[in-house]
């Protein structure tokens, strides 16, 4: 990879977008990517939108701006896709991934998003509370991050987890959030 991967998660406050990232940038410098993550607030409470970003390369990362242009963007909250433009910027090609019950096309149609983005949609949020017992949907969207974008595998992402959070959550919240992860990597469509 000698080109920077962007990436721009769409979330509100509580729902683990700042999180996910940060998950992310470090399971990916576990494995010798060179990796970033920070959050930019709005009002900052639980609830309101926000939004966390990566950036990611096989070399040495020098920028530290905002980012403008990204080739992926994660939807945490589906209710984001009506209230602002979370495609604003994104590349050609680019991917979308929202936490939906919905189909891709149907997501793609209603929201006339245009044919060169890569639309994905997984109901994180059912799949948070089968396996969490909360509506925290940002694992399940992590693991079907992994899938479509091939920048991580999903046993990465699981050791990261595990040895970031085991002492945190408990060894029972962690495989919780685990097989949330594997089961968003199983389910994105």
């Amino acid at each position: 990879m000698d080109k920077i991967i962007e990436i721009t998660w769409h979330g509100r406050g509580g729902q683990g977008a700042k999180s996910a990232s940060q998950i992310l940038a470090e399971a990916l410098l576990d494995i010798g990517k060179y990796a970033q993550s920070f959050p930019e607030y709005g009002a900052e409470r639980a609830g309101a939108p926000m939004k966390a970003f990566n950036r990611i390369a096989d070399r040495k990362l020098t920028i530290y701006a905002n980012v403008e242009a990204p080739d992926i963007v994660v939807v945490i909250d589906p209710t984001l896709l009506s209230a602002i433009n979370v495609v604003d910027g994104l590349k050609e090609n680019g991917i979308l991934l929202v936490n939906s019950s919905s189909s891709p096309d149907s997501i793609r149609s209603k929201h006339k998003y245009p044919d060169n983005i890569k639309v994905f949609s997984l109901d994180a949020s059912r799949i948070a509370v089968e396996t969490i017992g909360k509506d925290i949907p940002n694992t399940p969207m992590l693991g079907a991050l992994s899938k479509v974008s091939g920048l991580i595998t999903i046993k990465d992402l699981v050791e990261k987890f595990t040895e970031h959070f085991s002492h945190k959550l408990g060894e029972e919240v962690v495989k919780k959030n685990t097989e949330a992860l594997d089961r968003g990597f199983k389910e994105v469509k």
